[in-house]
């Protein structure tokens, strides 16, 4: 596309929606319990009419990040800096937006979205080709479970139900307890199921390396974050036991990666497209994890049906991810996910690359008239 032709950005603009967890998913982790989340929506319009659609996760104990600062810096911030520009090349705007704002990560990474949608539907061209891909249309996905006892087997009970084989046990709790969780979770799923461990840094060294010693007869496939997001040195001894490693909470940036990568820190680096703050930066993250020999998920902040459009335009244009499934569930961690026309096709094995330009998905009617109103 010539430079003449490059549509300019005529608006940007935001709405906020919610959704409760259903019951037997919602996630007790080791500071926070999550039984529901909300979202700021982000549309882009361009001068040409055409339309791109972006999600922030707004629940503050994950993104650090609530409605009302994602609204204001969207609206009040970002927008009268975009209004009026180029759409491409997107890379140029995330860093005029590092430049007037520093952190508010997950905003960016919701106006980024939208971005990149309104590109590739203007371009005729799915996001994932846009990045660099695709290498895939399919990426297998796996579960968060939490809880004890009668409410584990709860959630366990849920997410069979609607498919999945693959579970993340939530630990970093008590030593004891996060033991029993896991050793209970193996009963339920059988010794052929995939089972992780995450600890969301909620561990002292001491403590993580004596957990991980006490699960390994449970056969956990890997380890997450089991110590704090600053203590690569503590990373690099628990993964010295032998169980692979995932570095999730230390990781935001390509740098972070390369810390890590240098430190030795982990086999396994979690991108978001949140934490990432641009589609093309998690793009670039997971290209500098496979030179620096390592594996890359994809992590969750329990998206809703457009940041797991975006969630999968990346895992696809990756070269390289690891085998261990990924966070991408979407809508099944919801009572009730009212914005998408048509639901991702995720069906507790693996979730499938949506057909179509852009994210390949069409905001519902609800969502529309929700940015009319």
């Amino acid at each position: 596309m010539s430079s003449e032709a490059v549509p300019r950005i005529a608006a940007v603009e935001t709405t906020t929606v919610s959704a409760r967890a259903k019951p037997a998913l919602k996630v007790r982790g080791a500071r926070t319990v999550h039984d529901a989340s909300t979202f700021v929506l982000v549309r882009v319009i361009t001068d040409a009419g055409v339309e791109g659609y972006g999600e922030v996760s707004a629940t503050a104990a994950w993104s650090g990040e609530d409605a009302v600062t994602a609204t204001h810096f969207i609206r009040d911030v970002f927008g009268p800096l975009l209004v009026g520009r180029p759409l491409a090349p997107i890379a140029a705007h995330s860093t005029e937006l590092d430049r007037v704002v520093r952190g508010n990560w997950f905003s960016k990474a919701g106006v980024n979205t939208a971005l990149w949608d309104a590109l590739g539907r203007t371009l005729a061209q799915p996001v994932a080709a846009l990045l660099g891909g695709p290498f895939r249309t399919e990426v297998p996905v796996k579960i968060s479970l939490s809880g004890d006892g009668a409410d584990l087997q709860a959630g366990y009970e849920t997410a069979v139900a609607m498919g999945f084989r693959s579970f993340k046990i939530k630990v970093g709790r008590e030593l004891a307890t996060d033991v029993a969780r896991v050793q209970l979770a193996r009963e339920l799923a059988g010794d052929d199921a995939l089972i992780g461990a995450d600890a969301n840094g909620g561990w002292p060294l001491p403590v993580a390396l004596q957990a991980v010693r006490e699960l390994a007869p449970a056969g956990i496939h890997f380890i997450e974050q089991p110590v704090r997001a600053d203590d690569l040195d503590g990373l690099r001894e628990v993964r010295a036991l032998g169980t692979p490693v995932i570095a999730d909470e230390s990781v935001y940036s390509p740098d972070d990666v390369m810390r890590i990568g240098r430190a030795g820190a982990a086999d396994i680096v979690s991108i978001y497209v949140g934490k990432s703050s641009a589609l093309e930066r998690a793009v670039d993250s997971a290209r500098l994890a496979g030179r620096l020999g390592m594996d890359v998920v994809i992590g969750s902040n329990g998206e809703m049906g457009i940041g797991a459009a975006a969630q999968l335009h990346v895992a696809c244009a990756c070269e390289r991810i690891s085998a261990i499934p990924h966070g991408i569930i979407g809508h099944l961690f919801y009572e009730h996910d009212l914005t998408l026309e048509t639901p991702l096709v995720i069906d507790g094995i693996s979730a499938r690359l949506p057909d179509g330009p852009g994210l390949g998905v069409e905001p519902s009617a609800a969502v529309r008239q929700a940015f009319s109103s």
